[in-house]
């Protein structure tokens, strides 16, 4: 993918830091790299956990920084008032329609239940063709494991084809995904 084509990526992760410290390494190296490129992050507008991180890490380094919370959310997630821009939402429908809105690709680091889900919406408008955006797994430290082989169980399953799941492009590490989003290594 040509550099031009990613001006703000969506990076999906947890709102807390989970257990291995890698995890929040390799997210402040994400933050880093996409202010680097120039890259607009947009998420979920959490201060907290990974999210924190790559918001806090691209910041640092004078990127830009989109947020979108629900307002529901803002005390429990607290707010990342660093962002260049913070959009408070209504409920997690509007916040995720946001952010798909405002990104020109997709990526899960490690995450909970909620960037599982957000993932598997933004894969499955995919396989719906109702975009042709990037859908990328930050496959960190083997993290993604379980889901590569959830993804090989319904395709074994019948349920869908190997060329689907082969939209969901999987990645082993930051450098790896900079690559795959068409920028060169640090």
């Amino acid at each position: 993918m040509p550099q031009s084509l990613v001006n703000n990526l969506c990076v999906y992760c947890g709102s807390r830091l989970g257990n291995d410290p890698n995890f929040e390494v390799a997210a402040r190296e994400l933050g880093h790299r996409l202010a680097a490129h120039d890259i607009g992050l947009v998420y979920g507008g959490g201060a907290v956990g990974l999210m924190g991180v790559v918001a806090s890490a691209v910041s640092d380094r004078g990127g830009k920084v989109t947020g979108v919370i629900p307002e529901f959310l803002r005390q429990r997630e607290i707010a990342f008032n660093d962002a260049e821009e913070l959009i408070l939402t209504e409920d997690m429908h509007a916040r995720k329609r946001i952010m798909f809105e405002r990104s020109d690709a997709f990526v899960a680091l490690p995450g909970g239940i909620g960037t599982l889900e957000e993932l598997l919406e933004v894969s499955t408008w995919l396989q719906l063709e109702q975009h042709e955006k990037p859908v990328i797994v930050a496959n960190l430290f083997g993290y993604w494991e379980p889901l590569r082989d959830l993804l090989a169980g319904v395709v074994a399953g019948g349920f869908v084809d190997q060329s689907t799941v082969d939209q969901i492009r999987i990645v082993n590490s930051v450098e790896q995904l900079m690559t795959e989003l068409g920028f060169p290594s640090a």
